[in-house]
């Protein structure tokens, strides 16, 4: 019983020790903040930070069920520059068209999730190229969707109030976005669902032999990963109240670098959505660490390739090899020093 229980905080150890990176690195930026530039920590600051922390998060938190699959989406851009501008296209300044928009941005981001997934789940295309070839025919489908849309439209000034309204210290659109990272927790730990998922996502072969239908929950993954970048678009078009079709720009590397520094496994399966949050916050925050600095905004692109190279050299894959072998060797020692010494039973 003694050598279960210990068998089990260890293994709760070597799990939890692949996200351990990304709050070590919140906890070097906030102090090279303080040291160097103490205006990214004040609460100005943060009302700058918390709104853009949670655009990154809803989208990266989409990619990290697709890399729970073994995959990558490329299409992050596409899908939410689609649903932000027909959220704008067919509610125009009407609020009573607020339900039909909301309902037609979301559904064609599932179709297009659907379109991905079948190609992966089903086709076993490569996931990158198809995510990047719909990525770019959804674009297109925009640019071409934007020419009937008028230049002076805007989503409703209701719709607009109500996302940056503040609730107990916060505004709905960041208490939307820790819902959302609240239901998968919950999912992830306490439904049959989710535990299907992460089995599917870590071993396909072996889930497929358990009788697990592998494909579906592939196409899950991509279909439920749209819906949430469809709906940061709507939410991202709401904030802007007039979005540009550059709107989706930004999210193409962002989202990626948030799950692999949220110590997400790259082989799928282990991810954690606190911890892909966490990581969201640590990018934005750097970024605008960056600006306090008087550093060109451009260096973004910069700093979001070196955090997805960075975060890939201590992934979480490789925490967890790390504190694997640290526990092997540390059992042999064991061992070792519990075995009689040579001439130790002669001379006694």
């Amino acid at each position: 019983m003694k050598n279960q229980t210990q068998s089990s905080l260890l293994t709760t150890i070597v799990i939890s020790s692949r996200y351990l990176s990304v709050w070590i690195a919140m906890g070097l930026l906030v102090i090279a903040a303080y040291l160097i530039a103490p205006d990214t920590l004040t609460r100005t600051s943060f009302t700058a930070v918390l709104p853009l922390t949670s655009f990154l998060a809803l989208a990266a938190l989409g990619q990290m069920l697709v890399v729970m699959t073994g995959g990558i989406d490329l299409s992050i851009p596409g899908v939410m520059t689609l649903a932000a501008i027909m959220a704008v296209g067919i509610a125009g300044n009407d609020e009573t068209r607020i339900p039909i928009a909301l309902a037609t941005a979301l559904g064609v981001s599932l179709l297009i999730g659907l379109t991905s997934g079948i190609l992966v789940g089903v086709l076993k295309l490569n996931p990158l190229i198809v995510t990047l070839a719909v990525g770019q025919i959804v674009y297109g489908s925009t640019l071409a969707y934007a020419e009937n849309v008028a230049n002076e439209a805007s989503v409703p000034r209701s719709f607009s109030t109500w996302i940056t309204s503040p609730l107990l210290g916060l505004t709905n659109l960041e208490w939307t976005i820790i819902a959302v990272a609240l239901v998968l927790v919950l999912m992830f730990r306490y439904t049959e669902l989710g535990r299907k998922f992460q089995s599917v996502g870590a071993n396909p072969k072996a889930a497929w032999i358990l009788g697990l239908r592998v494909n579906v929950y592939v196409i899950f993954a991509y279909m439920a990963a749209a819906l949430l970048y469809g709906l940061n678009g709507v939410l991202l078009a709401g904030f802007l109240r007039s979005p540009s079709l550059t709107l989706g720009v930004p999210y193409l590397l962002g989202p990626i670098a948030a799950v692999v520094i949220g110590g997400a496994s790259l082989a799928g399966g282990l991810a954690n959505p606190v911890s892909t949050w966490a990581a969201a916050f640590f990018l934005t925050l750097l970024n605008q660490m960056l600006r306090v600095l008087g550093l060109p905004t451009a260096l973004q692109f910069v700093v979001f390739g070196i955090a997805i190279v960075g975060g890939m050299v201590i992934s979480g894959d490789r925490i967890v090899t790390l504190i694997e072998n640290l526990l092997m060797g540390m059992s042999r020692f064991k061992r070792t020093d519990a075995l009689p010494k040579k001439g130790g039973s002669e001379a006694s």
